[in-house]
């Protein structure tokens, strides 16, 4: 689970560790490439969750939709063959992290709806973060079914491809929401919980592994290749 991938804004920043530096992403993802790990997007991932491929992969999933991650993630991507997932904020493409501010998070920019068809049409998937990445348990019934049934089908005329993959803002969710996915023709959806993904797992409820921009290399290794993330499964 990443978000940006840039220049770490300055010490003291809340959430400034959520922005991996360009460099460290490409030592991450060129690393697990040696170990003969293909990093996959969710839609690719699914038929090795299910038991039905095998093979030594591992999920790329990217909250938000930054401009940064086009510009730094996806010509590492594009280079060793790899794909990933962005969730997007449709009211948001072409804007910034405006749910951040009341935190004191500085505004970073958000991909515009051509980077966003650009990034489709080279291979990488276009998830769903709702219409305007909201506390989804927070609100109605009614309003919750609208954010994520309504960002589904905006994606898909925006960006012209089918829409699966839907992410939880914040990794709020309950199991009346997981429903209300699943009924809206989602796939999957992803959490925050931390925990590497099992056959077991929900399709609707699968569990990632946070980097942040202090994840040096060999915690990032350990993260992925060892059993170290299930330790904080919560089941």
């Amino acid at each position: 689970m990443y978000h940006q991938i840039g220049q770490p804004a300055a010490k003291g920043t809340p959430y400034r560790g959520l922005t991996v530096h360009p460099a460290d992403f490409r030592r991450q993802m060129s690393w697990m490439r040696r170990f003969g790990y293909r990093g996959l997007s969710m839609r690719e991932l699914l038929p090795y969750l299910a038991g039905e491929r095998q093979g030594k992969v591992f999920g790329i999933t990217f909250d938000d939709g930054y401009r940064n991650v086009y510009q730094n993630a996806l010509p590492v991507l594009s280079e060793l063959g790899f794909t990933a997932t962005n969730y997007f904020v449709v009211h948001q493409l072409g804007g910034g992290n405006v749910w951040d501010a009341e935190k004191g998070v500085p505004l970073a920019p958000l991909m515009s709806r051509e980077e966003m068809r650009a990034w489709a049409a080279a291979g990488q998937e276009v998830g769903s973060h709702t219409l305007d990445h909201v506390h989804l348990p927070r609100i109605s019934a009614e309003l919750a079914e609208q954010q994520i049934r309504q960002s589904k089908t905006q994606l898909e005329d925006l960006a012209g491809v089918e829409v699966s993959a839907f992410c939880y803002p914040y990794g709020h969710e309950t199991p009346a929401l997981r429903n209300m996915v699943r009924n809206a023709g989602y796939l999957n959806a992803t959490t925050t919980q931390r925990g590497l993904a099992r056959r077991s797992d929900d399709r609707y409820g699968i569990p990632r592994v946070t980097v942040a921009r202090s994840t040096h290399i060999l915690r990032f290794l350990q993260k992925c290749l060892t059993r170290l993330e299930d330790r904080r499964r919560q089941d």
